[in-house]
């Protein structure tokens, strides 16, 4: 039987992770706006990551004979005014997600449940691999600035992400 702190914080994680997908949807709306497709295929990219990990959290619950319970996703914001602006969210979003695991794992710990504890693990490494992808987008749109060419070659190399889910 899954503990009942752990059952709650699962469930308001699938929220998170759905908001995070929508808000990194949104990212994408924006960057095609702007006919940045590369820019634009990465956030679409992230928000396909972003559903797999709340079906992850989605189908843990479920494997635990536990009620998956969801809530309203809030609106994202919808328009930045630069790539390294809503890239630089992208990157404090994530570190926000990396608290929101740790304080699941935390959790985990104290109510001495072992499953969630190993269940758990797969998302403190994903965070670290998140939260270096962001920051290192950010140290190149901070180095690159208002340089077109910059901007497009970084654009075409976005653009190369694939989902791999």
């Amino acid at each position: 039987m899954i503990n009942k702190k752990i059952h709650a914080g699962f469930n308001e994680q699938i929220n998170r992770e759905m908001y995070s997908a929508y808000l990194y949807l949104s990212m994408a709306a924006y960057f095609h706006s702007l006919n940045f497709e590369g820019f634009a295929n990465w956030m679409r990219v992230q928000t396909k990551e972003e559903m797999a990990h709340a079906m992850k959290f989605f189908d843990h619950l479920r494997g635990r004979d536990a009620r998956v319970e969801l809530e309203a996703i809030d609106k994202p914001k919808v328009k930045w005014t630069s790539p390294l602006e809503a890239f630089k969210a992208a990157y404090e979003h994530e570190k926000f997600i990396t608290g929101t695991i740790n304080g699941l794992y935390k959790i985990a710990e104290k109510e001495a449940d072992y499953p969630a504890k190993v269940f758990l693990d797969w998302f403190v490494k994903e965070q670290v691999e998140e939260e270096a992808s962001a920051s290192n987008i950010v140290q190149l749109l901070g180095r690159i600035k208002d340089s077109g060419a910059g901007l497009i070659m970084l654009d075409k190399e976005l653009g190369k992400r694939e989902f791999h889910g």
